[in-house]
């Protein structure tokens, strides 16, 4: 992106019309780093034309990959030319993401040497379980430097334990597993769709993962992964930052190409609060009847409510009938959006991990900045509820999640644009 930008949203439009989903980021960044583990070319499909993605185009190329990407159509990349074990700070500091090449980089190469990931500062966000995972493994793991070192001279599988449930470290050691000799046991794994998708994808190469989407995950290492062709599944927190925004704007709005039964936390909350929630096999229609009424939201791991839409939902309940209260049972950090919705009129404090808001009748726009991805989504909503213009400064926050999110909220009827910042 050329230049520092701001983002002017005049609110008061109730967004109308269809929409559809773009593919899913948080399985895309665990996705491509996986093609390192084939051993032919493959394909991916329905990647979001994000920042993310960029930064791991980037890091394939550095290490040796042929990567071929068009956005809005196709990525290939042939694994075969990488010989390359090292990703750079400046690299590895693009998105958070970049520590799964620290799984896939031992199962490839048998050493890896990453420096410590990026992305949004939400709270502590350690890879001890990562780190335990690998030694379970077999490998030798030592954090140096601002760098994650790991080398094995062969990888065997075995039972791991996590001790929490955790979903980088569930796909960083099953992306490693895959080229374990035997087979791995990931015990309270995480359950999250994009764990599944990957694991469908891996599967889609040859290999032999088993129990995705439970709490027990199999894996039988195989030596050779055969190329493939594979879409990612539609972004879960893209659809339900539309249907928040839907909901907040009190419009009509029809979320097309996504999958229903991964918003079902977020539709049981928003029928709660008197919005109007129906779904087909692919397609899900928000409409407003009435007044929101104030409802209590806890984040929880998948099946539960995402902490990843904790910060959207929070925008939304601001002017909602009543006291709304929010418990942020993940990220400690993930409630610094809260100053900038009290710039815009809202009535909010936050106690330890949780956020009480006491409703308004409505909020009104002002200079705000974005501080991370999901709160650059929760200032987007709080602009298009709001009576005037919402500045959004340091809106490349949300770029880093959220494919063209202008285009497709002008295709609904908001007035939002772009300027270059003097």
């Amino acid at each position: 992106m050329a230049g520092k930008e701001k983002m002017l949203i005049t609110g008061g439009n109730p967004l109308q019309g269809v929409v559809h989903v773009s593919g899913g980021k948080n399985t895309s960044v665990a996705v491509i780093p996986a093609t390192l583990l084939c051993d032919e070319p493959c394909t991916i499909e329905n990647l979001p034309d994000i920042q993310d993605v960029y930064a791991l185009v980037d890091i394939l190329r550095v290490l040796g990959a042929k990567v071929d990407y068009v956005p809005g159509e196709f990525m290939k990349v042939d694994p075969r030319p990488a010989e390359g074990w090292q990703v750079d700070y400046r690299n590895a500091q693009r998105l958070r993401a970049s520590y799964y090449l620290i799984g896939v980089l031992l199962g490839r190469m048998g050493r890896a040497e990453v420096a410590f990931p990026g992305g949004c500062k939400i709270g502590t966000r350690p890879i001890d379980q990562h780190l335990k995972g690998f030694n379970a493994l077999g490998a030798q793991t030592e954090e140096r430097g601002g760098v994650i070192f790991a080398e094995a001279d062969r990888l065997v599988g075995r039972d791991v334990f996590f001790d929490m449930v955790t979903v980088g470290g569930t796909i960083n050691v099953m992306l490693a597993a895959c080229k374990a000799e035997g087979t791995t046991v990931l015990h309270n794994a995480a359950k999250e769709p994009h764990i599944v998708d990957l694991a469908n994808f891996l599967n889609s190469m040859g290999a032999k993962v088993k129990g995705a989407g439970t709490d027990v995950i199999r894996i039988k290492g195989t030596p050779y992964l055969h190329g493939s062709t594979y879409a990612v599944i539609p972004d879960q927190i893209e659809t339900g930052t539309l249907m928040i925004a839907a909901a907040a704007t009190r419009g009509d709005v029809v979320i097309s190409g996504c999958i229903p039964t991964h918003m079902e936390a977020l539709s049981a909350k928003l029928l709660e609060m008197g919005v109007r929630v129906n779904d087909s096999d692919d397609a899900i229609r928000v409409r407003m009847m009435g007044a929101h009424r104030a409802v209590n939201v806890k984040t929880q791991v998948y099946p539960g409510f995402p902490t990843d839409l904790q910060q959207p939902m929070s925008a939304l309940l601001t002017t909602a009938h009543g006291r709304s209260m929010i418990e942020e049972t993940l990220f400690e950090f993930r409630f610094k959006h809260v100053d900038e919705l009290v710039r815009m009129g809202a009535q909010i404090r936050v106690v330890e991990r949780t956020a009480i808001i006491e409703g308004v009748p409505s909020l009104y726009g002002a200079p705000v900045t974005t501080t991370d991805l999901r709160a650059g989504a929760a200032l987007l909503v709080a602009g298009l509820m709001a009576q005037g213009e919402t500045e959004i400064y340091e809106p490349e926050y949300i770029d880093r999640g959220y494919e063209h999110i202008e285009d497709k909220l002008r295709a609904l009827g908001a007035q939002i644009r772009r300027e270059s910042i003097d």
